[in-house]
């Protein structure tokens, strides 16, 4: 679909046929969500505040997709006046709009979020967890069909504050999440893992907000954090996490138990199998890691499990 816009809001060399008039053969924006098959060939593109009535307050920088058990699409934004998160058919109709834009009430704030980074599902209890996120300092979480809320927290387990870190990269005490809380997983034993991106941690709680422990993953990273997203490994004991990580670009394997790193892979680059801005992962049933980069990587990235993930006893010596 063409959408006029101006040219001095575009690269020439990446979307100049979007402008009007134009000013290159190349190229136009896709459509915000994008459905791919495991070969990579896409089946189906929709969604964005100009390709359909009654979408909501489509968010003006979309972060963060999510499927749950029902096969419901949820999208979240992280744009300057995102407040909202989406609940969507898989073909692109709005289900419900929980939250609204312009919202700036702040990290205790029930009725609506800011800037929201990304959603977990927790099919058996209807629930919606959300990581929020680039503006608020929380985890909330809602009734995933009404949206009433039900509860949140912040770091440790404590109210959330609305207090910027000092300094505002990486403070392995902080008292709160960062900016963004990236991420939040649940695994089959009910532990919640939540990405506190900039504080180069992980910390994990029960589903009612009490706090258990925290993993640092690569704590001496003081640019923009070790801990950009989550997969939980689909073996019965979900022995691993995989770990996402944008400012070194690597995906790392870590021992769900203790956070300890047993395997990596990528590096900073553009060539296929290296990363730049690592942002997000997802895991297929198989055992296959996919991979999406921002900033001007660009691109999603698919990697075949050979072989099975095994943990191997370690020698005492």
């Amino acid at each position: 679909m063409d959408r006029p816009c101006s040219s001095a809001t575009l690269d020439a060399n990446e979307r100049g046929a979007e402008a009007n008039p134009p000013v290159a053969e190349c190229c136009k924006g896709a459509p915000p969500v994008l459905e791919f098959d495991q070969a990579g060939n896409m089946l189906h593109a929709w969604g964005g505040p100009n390709s359909a009535p009654g979408l909501g307050d489509w968010p003006e920088s979309n972060h963060g997709i999510t499927i749950d058990g029902k096969g419901n699409v949820w999208v979240g934004g992280n744009g300057g006046n995102d407040g909202t998160v989406l609940k969507l058919t898989k073909e692109g109709k709005l289900i419900k709009q929980f939250g609204f834009g312009y919202a700036n009430a702040g990290s205790n704030d029930t009725w609506a979020f800011r800037q929201p980074a990304k959603i977990f599902v927790d099919d058996a209890k209807n629930e919606a967890y959300i990581s929020d996120g680039y503006g608020n300092h929380r985890v909330i979480v809602i009734d995933a069909e009404t949206g009433a809320f039900k509860r949140m927290w912040g770091a440790y387990g404590k109210p959330p504050a609305d207090v910027t870190p000092t300094p505002a990269l990486y403070n392995p005490e902080a008292p709160n999440f960062a900016n963004p809380v990236h991420c939040v997983k649940i695994a089959n034993d009910g532990l919640v893992y939540v990405c506190d991106r900039s504080n180069n941690r992980i910390q994990v709680f029960r589903k009612d907000g009490t706090f258990v422990k925290e993993m640092f993953i690569e704590k001496n990273t003081l640019a923009n954090g070790s801990v950009w997203d989550l997969e939980i490994w689909n073996d019965p004991k979900q022995t691993f996490l995989i770990n996402a990580d944008g400012a070194n670009n690597e995906v790392r394997t870590l021992l769900r138990e203790s956070g300890e790193i047993v395997g990596r892979f990528g590096r900073n680059g553009r060539m296929a199998g290296d990363f730049h801005w690592i942002h997000n992962l997802a895991l297929d049933s198989k055992g296959n890691i996919y991979t999406t980069e921002v900033d001007n990587g660009k691109r999603a990235q698919k990697f075949l499990l050979i072989g099975n993930m095994v943990l191997k006893k370690r020698s005492v010596q």
